[in-house]
């Protein structure tokens, strides 16, 4: 298998940004993506994002982490945050594709009140006789998402909710085999999710590193490998991405998001926003505004 650095690391496949909305999912059938690109989605990874693919109908060659294997009849494939996979559909498959970024699930687990370690392994479920009501989960998230109803983001978690709650039903018992990749895989996705619990409070890099049964060198490393930064700058990233939805999303003002984002004061705020994206944040809002 290619070194982690060669494979190509996107929000969604074949795309450099996010999605537009604001609930931090993405849903679209496989027929909408795959049918641009051949029906052949090439080998990649994505960062900090899983992925449900729910096959319906036809036929999926899936690659999982260097493994090869058809799949013919309805099932669900979990694509874990960093996992190296890759699709060759037949064509006209049918099917979904659900995209959940990791703060979003770190909401979950909260209301879970535990993790959700059935997403953290790569896995395929079969939906045997709840494949009728798996399909109208996946259909009703897919027209909900396209449209703007009132409640909308209500809906799409309750949905989410019940998707989540079958798949995590279907896996229990089961005992997953660790290997070196899939250890420092799971450091990165703990990583991942104290800076979701934490990232208002700027806590110290190395009290992050300690937490999560690491040194400082070896979660650089890591975050090098997995990530293509620094784990400050990952930490970074969670703070700017709360910072552009704020300004996107909500009215807070400069200060109050400053406040509500732990910075000291509004003007170091400001200075750390314009680093990353060359604009102080009132700019950065009226340019969304215009857009």
């Amino acid at each position: 298998m290619a070194h982690h650095s060669t494979i190509p690391v996107f929000k969604l496949y074949g795309e450099q940004f996010g999605w537009p909305t604001p609930e931090l999912l993405h849903c679209e059938s496989i027929h909408q993506r795959s049918s641009l690109y051949e029906w052949h989605i090439r080998v990649h990874q994505h960062a900090e994002l899983v992925q449900l693919l729910y096959l319906h109908k036809g036929q999926a060659e899936i690659e999982i982490e260097g493994e090869r294997r058809v799949i013919k009849e309805a099932c669900i494939q979990v694509v874990p945050s960093l996992c190296v996979h890759g699709f060759r559909f037949s064509p006209g498959t049918q099917g979904y594709v659900l995209s959940l970024a990791l703060p979003l699930l770190s909401r979950f687990e909260n209301q879970f009140d535990r993790q959700i370690a059935v997403l953290n392994q790569p896995r395929c479920i079969s939906v045997k006789h709840s494949r009728s009501h798996i399909r109208t989960l996946f259909s009703t998230l897919l027209d909900e998402y396209q449209r703007e109803n009132d409640a909308r983001e209500l809906m799409l978690h309750a949905m989410l909710s019940a998707l989540l709650v079958w798949i995590n039903r279907q896996c229990q018992g089961v005992v997953a085999v660790e290997d070196r990749t899939e250890r420092r895989r799971s450091v990165m996705q703990k990583f991942v999710r104290r800076i979701e619990s934490h990232y208002r409070e700027h806590l110290k890099m190395s009290e992050y590193a300690q937490s999560v049964g690491v040194s400082v060198t070896h979660l650089n490393y890591l975050c090098k490998e997995f990530h293509n930064c620094s784990a400050l700058n990952m930490l970074h990233q969670r703070l700017m991405l709360e910072a552009k939805r704020s300004l996107q999303y909500t009215r807070m003002s400069i200060v109050q998001l400053s406040d509500y984002l732990g910075f000291s004061d509004a003007t170091y705020f400001s200075r750390f926003f314009r680093r990353y994206t060359g604009m102080p944040p009132k700019v950065f809002r009226e340019k969304m505004k215009e857009d």
